[in-house]
Formats: C-alpha cells, sequence, structure tokens
C-alpha cells in the first residue's frame, strides 16, 4: 500500500510513498535498539552540540519546511514559519537545560550514600498527528534524545513528506544512524509495532479513540503510555474582562491552525450581562480574517486537512442549528476545490448541542450564555474533555483563583490563549490524556527514575 499526500487546498496529489514492508519495520526497529546502546552513554556535551546543530538547520531552511507544511496539510505559510522557529525553540531548549533536568538528586536516609538517578529507557515509539506536523514530533524528540532515548516516528500518512524532513534534519544534524527513523506504515499495520522488544514506551498525540487502542495494546504489552487527545478548550469570559481584547485573543485562539489544534479555543462561556457586546466584537473580528489558499499573502485560515473533516465539522453546525443553536457568521459549505471552510460563529448555544459537547476541529465557535461566574465554570467544565481553559476578568487574583482551583484541564490561562511552551508542562486529564510532555516533568516521563542505595 501506498501513503499518499494530497493539497488540500487543490485536492491534488502531490506524492506517494511506499510503506515499508513488515520485515524493513522490524529492521528499523532493531537499528534503532542498536542505536540506543552507543547514544545511551553519549557525553552531554556531544548530545548538546549535536540538539544546536538540529536548532540551526532548522532556522536554515525554515522556508521549505513551512512550504511542506503548507502543501501537506494546508497551514498558512507565515503560521509554518512561526511552528518551525518553535521546533528551533524546544531544541535549543533542551540543549540547554536536559542536564540540570536529569541530573542526580541526593537523599538524606541512613546510607553511606543514597540518591535518585534518571536514566533513558531504549526505543520510543511515537505515534504523531498531521495538525502540527513538525512540533508535535519535536516537542517530543528533542527532551527524548537529550534524555539517551531514541525515537521511532510513525507520522500521519498524509504528512509523510513533513515526517522524512524531519528525519533529515536529525540525520544531518550528525544524530547517529537509528536514533530517529520515520517509519513508513498506516495505521492498519501499526499495533505489532508495540509488541515488539525495543520499544519501551508508546506516545501518541491523536484522537480519544485512538488513545485508547494504543493504551490498550501497550498495557498488554507492560510498556509505558503518554497520551495527548482531543479537547474542547472552554474559555471564560467574566463580566469585568476587558471585552476587546478578551474577543481579540478568543478569536485567535480559535482560528489557530484554521482551528484544527486539540488546545485552540471552542467554547467560549460568556457572562450575560456581557454577551451581547462580545458577540458583537467577536463576529467582527472573526470577520476580519481571510480563508484561502495558505500559499497566498493575508491568508490566515487555510483549509482543513481532509475533505472527510470538513464534512463532519459541517454536520455538526447543521445539527447544532437543528437544535436552536442562532447562526451569526458563516456555516455554509462552499463550493469549487479544496477543504475550505467558513470561519462560523454559532451564538445560543447549550450543552446538548454537537458544537457544545464534541469536539470541534475547525474554524467554528460556539458562544455560550451563563448567569454568573458559577454558571460559567460549571458549563466549562461539563465536558469530557480536559486539555486547556482560560479566563478573562480584569481581577487577576480572581482569574487566578479560578484557573488554579476550579477547572478541570491541564493547562489554564487567564487572559491569554491556551498554548504550549517548552518551560511548562503540557497535557491534560479526562479524555484529553494523561502524561505530560515538556519542562522538566515532560523529559521524566521516559526515564527509568532509579534509586540508588549503597550501605
Amino acid at each position: 500500500m501506498a501513503l499518499a499526500s494530497v493539497n488540500p487546498a487543490t485536492g491534488m496529489p502531490i506524492q506517494s510513498y511506499e510503506e515499508q514492508s513488515d520485515a524493513e519495520l522490524l529492521q528499523a526497529l532493531d537499528a534503532g535498539d542498536m542505536a540506543f546502546t552507543g547514544w545511551k552513554v553519549t557525553g552531554w556535551d556531544h548530545r548538546r552540540n549535536l540538539m544546536n546543530a538540529a536548532t540551526s538547520l532548522l532556522r536554515e531552511r525554515k522556508n521549505h519546511h513551512a512550504r511542506l507544511m503548507a502543501d501537506e496539510m494546508g497551514k498558512p505559510l507565515a503560521q509554518g514559519l512561526a511552528e518551525t522557529e518553535k521546533c528551533a525553540w524546544v531544541c535549543e531548549y533542551f540543549a540547554q537545560h536536559a542536564e540540570r533536568f536529569l541530573a542526580d538528586q541526593e537523599v538524606d536516609t541512613e546510607a553511606t550514600h543514597s540518591f535518585v538517578t534518571f536514566q533513558p529507557l531504549g526505543v520510543l515509539l511515537a505515534v504523531m498527528p498531521w495538525n502540527f506536523p513538525y512540533w508535535q514530533v519535536f516537542r517530543c524528540a528533542a527532551p527524548a534524545l537529550m534524555a539517551g532515548n531514541v525515537v521511532a516516528l510513525k507520522h500521519a500518512s498524509n504528512v509523510t513528506g513533513c515526517a522524512l524532513a524531519i528525519e533529515q534534519v536529525f540525520r544531518e544534524a550528525g544524530f547517529p544512524a537509528g536514533a530517529f527513523q520515520s517509519l513508513r506504515v498506516g495505521s492498519r499495520r501499526f499495533s505489532p509495532l508495540i509488541e515488539h522488544p525495543a520499544v519501551k514506551a508508546v506516545t501518541l498525540t491523536g484522537s480519544v479513540p485512538a488513545g485508547r487502542a494504543i493504551a490498550a495494546q501497550a498495557g498488554a504489552a507492560l510498556k509505558k503510555t503518554v497520551l495527548e487527545l482531543g479537547g474542547s478548550d472552554p474559555y471564560i469570559v467574566l463580566d469585568d474582562a476587558d471585552l476587546p481584547a478578551a474577543a481579540d485573543t478568543c478569536v485567535a485562539s480559535r482560528l489557530i491552525n484554521s482551528g484544527q489544534s486539540c488546545i485552540a479555543a471552542k467554547r467560549f462561556i460568556v457572562v450575560e450581562t456581557v454577551a451581547a457586546a462580545f458577540e458583537r466584537l467577536f463576529v467582527e473580528k472573526m470577520q476580519q480574517h481571510k480563508v484561502g489558499n495558505p500559499l497566498e499573502p493575508g491568508v490566515s485560515v487555510g483549509p482543513m486537512a481532509r475533505e472527510e473533516l470538513r464534512n463532519e465539522l459541517h454536520d455538526q453546525v447543521l445539527r447544532s442549528l437543528k437544535q436552536g443553536a442562532r447562526l451569526l457568521l458563516g456555516g455554509s459549505m462552499p463550493s469549487g476545490p479544496g477543504a475550505f471552510y467558513p470561519v462560523t460563529v454559532l451564538s445560543d448555544v447549550t450543552p446538548d448541542m454537537p458544537v457544545f459537547c464534541e469536539e470541534t476541529f475547525g474554524p467554528v465557535a460556539a458562544i455560550v450564555r451563563a448567569t454568573d461566574e458559577a454558571d460559567a465554570i460549571r458549563l466549562a467544565n461539563q465536558t469530557v474533555f480536559g486539555l486547556g481553559a482560560a479566563v478573562f476578568t480584569g481581577d487577576l487574583k480572581r482569574g487566578e483563583r479560578i484557573a488554579a482551583r476550579q477547572l478541570d484541564a491541564g493547562c489554564c490561562f487567564v487572559n491569554s490563549l491556551v498554548k504550549s511552551d517548552p518551560r511548562l508542562p503540557f497535557g491534560g486529564v479526562k479524555q484529553s490524556g494523561y502524561g505530560r510532555e515538556l519542562a522538566q516533568f515532560g523529559i521524566h516521563e521516559f526515564v527509568n527514575i532509579k534509586t540508588v542505595y549503597v550501605k
């Protein structure tokens, strides 16, 4: 079978890649295991130098990488450039801080010497999605490689060109053969790889069904997993919020990656006293965003990655309208080639509607009215997901209390859009998954946290 890359802006095929055979896939994992025996004992200076070389290569060829993302999954060029820079940043960050994060920690006991040390595990199998085809990979690979692990990537089939380009970055940076490999394999043939003895852990960013399947397979093989799954992020707008600033931030978050992001704002829960004013500002700012070919200047919303995803999103909109939602903007399926969908705003949304209770992966915003702060918090938490959340208020202590103590999510922000940052742990609760990526917490996920006790 072949893995096909199709331009979502035109519907035209880009390239077809032959899947690796079963024997080739097993050989690749064996090669990773062989690379691990040498890589795990390399010194910090050597690892740091290679990771810094990867940083430089990303920045030198940022235009190439941004164009690949635009072609394969429709990301506007400016956003692709920003994604490439963020990948360079995460490489730079872990090159600088990994040694400190993984330094032995002395523990005072009755022993002559007791301490905790952090040792790499081996081959990390990384299952990554198409929506941030570079960032999702680098935020996993940079800490894993700096910790002494090696990485075998199973990327989404529609971004195989991106996967191979990432492999080339690490190869040209000087990482040993097998330290980072992109496996060309579709989802239907992926499961047996988890059982390979070289694979010591699995990380997935993807859908809830994919997370359940991976967790079950890895659990049966007694291998650790970290899962970052879907999200239906609520953004609460309170009565004392700076409404123009809140609307700006909310629109920016809803349209990140053309709305195709797990941590994009999905549900805007607005206190009744300011709801009408917020709606006017929100619609006005949404209308300012241009939908079109991601290669064209000024386009901030590209196509959705695949036509079937657009169709699913439109169905969610239609079902919500049928249940009583009010259409403020967009909502019509465009004609012509490409998987485009207009920026769309629905109001009078209630918890039984698809745009509230399901994840909407595209440029569709759901505005929900709340009676007061307590009602807004209740509505925000009324979801099976728990990845990100935000609250907008003029009282920072009030916002901090709500974010820290009252919102059920792994990443909670005040007067800001939810975003991942190498310096902060990232991950969710409930059906948004478990485990953490990034920061010191993330690099500790895939190491043996080993106790050493010397009498």
